[in-house]
């Protein structure tokens, strides 16, 4: 009988480093058993992630923290070769001096992708980190974040995620100016920020938090932006003038392809001086979602129309209503015949979805507006906030009688 062979150990190397990429680190080490061949394989990836689950669960935090520890470090011991990608997520490490010496080991070894996730804490990021020239790639979640002055930016940065982050705002806005290349960016959990944003190769941008102005300044390329704005009582948090927000925040993104807003977003671009017309249309803009949305302001109700008859390539139009009036006024009406509205023609419209309906005037002409001004819409789906039968009939019927231009129009009826 000949020799038995070893399969694991004659797999090629382009295969074997397929099997580790797809491992945990954990994992990965673990295959040192297997032969002679794999003993340092692992030694060699390039992209370490780390958790938790790296070490033994122990009901003692201080066990987990210490475990962690030693197994990140004797991993960067071993290690032979450059390291693209680091990424630690755990809440059991917050101001651990390991967490420095980690980043001065990697400062050294040409790291390219820095993600950390720590638990709440005052994790300040060493400064060390700012000398990684070559990052393409920066997540920071719970941390301090102070530059020296000699930080000009990062040059070659591409994607930038800020959450819960203790910076100045001047701080954040020379960041974003000073990486050229950005083109993904993230902001979350920031308070009372006056925020703006150059950043011309920028094309994806999501904010979360308590921004009191926004000012997109020089973002040409964005194609896709997500905004949740927060405010403790009144409109009055949202800074006043007379510049119309609509126009200051989407006036110079021609290329912008989707849109979302959440809570109070389109009350902060109602605030301002109407202009009438916009002074862009946005062609390639194909998807709509605002929620929240308040009618019976009919200045919010302006925005929205603008927003819609702007876009003459809009495919997917998604609008929730404001299911408690968080500022009490009496419905404004707004006259769509007497504007001209139905003059407007939404050539591309395929999908309508309403949610938290209440059947107000406003909320009923708008959906009669899109009915009568989009040839190939085929699906409007209602889902009402009403909780009496008889009023939710009222509303059902009273839509059913609405004209539609599209032969192919359906409704939809949900409930809540």
């Amino acid at each position: 009988m000949g020799e038995s062979t070893d399969i694991i150990s004659d797999l090629p190397q382009s295969i074997i480093e397929n099997i580790l990429t797809r491992l945990s680190i954990r994992d990965a080490i673990r295959t040192s058993v297997l032969s002679s061949k794999w003993r340092y394989k692992w030694s060699t990836l390039t992209d370490l992630v780390f958790d938790e689950k790296c070490v033994a669960p122990a009901s003692d935090r201080g066990v987990v923290e210490n475990s962690l520890v030693r197994f990140i470090t004797g991993v960067l011991l071993l290690h032979q070769g450059p390291i693209h990608k680091f990424q630690l997520s755990t809440s059991f490490l917050q101001c651990r001096p390991d967490i420095d010496q980690w980043l001065l080991f990697l400062s050294r070894n040409g790291i390219k992708e820095l993600v950390l996730e720590l638990g709440e804490g005052e994790f300040r990021v060493p400064s060390c980190l700012f000398r990684c020239s070559k990052l393409t790639r920066l997540e920071l979640c719970h941390c301090e974040f102070d530059p020296p002055q000699y930080f000009k930016g990062f040059s070659s940065l591409k994607s930038l995620n800020l959450h819960q982050i203790l910076v100045a705002p001047e701080v954040i806005e020379s960041l974003i100016s000073g990486c050229p290349l950005l083109e993904y960016l993230s902001l979350s959990y920031f308070d009372s920020l006056v925020l703006r944003i150059s950043a011309p190769s920028l094309m994806y941008l999501y904010l979360d938090g308590e921004f009191k102005d926004i000012f997109l300044e020089n973002t040409p390329k964005l194609v896709a932006i997500s905004v949740s704005m927060y405010m403790h009582e009144d409109v009055t948090d949202f800074e006043q003038s007379s510049d119309y927000n609509l126009v200051k925040f989407l006036g110079g993104v021609p290329l912008l392809e989707k849109l979302v807003g959440y809570i109070y977003f389109t009350k902060y671009l109602s605030i301002g001086d109407d202009p009438g017309r916009l002074p862009i249309t946005y062609i390639h803009l194909k998807t709509i979602e605002l929620y929240q949305v308040s009618f019976e302001d009919a200045n919010e109700v302006l925005v929205l129309l603008r927003l819609v008859t702007h876009s003459p390539n809009l495919k997917d139009l998604k609008v929730s209503a404001s299911p408690i009036q968080l500022f009490p006024l009496e419905e404004e009406g707004f006259d769509l015949v007497e504007r001209d509205y139905f003059e407007y023609k939404l050539p591309r419209l395929e999908t309508v979805r309403m949610t938290d309906v209440s059947g107000i005037r406003n909320e009923l002409e708008f959906i009669r507006f899109l009915l009568g001004t989009s040839p190939v819409l085929e699906t409007v789906i209602v889902t009402s906030s009403l909780s009496d039968k008889d009023a939710k009939m009222d509303m059902v019927v009273e839509l059913l009688r609405f004209p539609r231009v599209s032969p192919r129009a359906k409704f939809l009826f949900l409930q809540d």
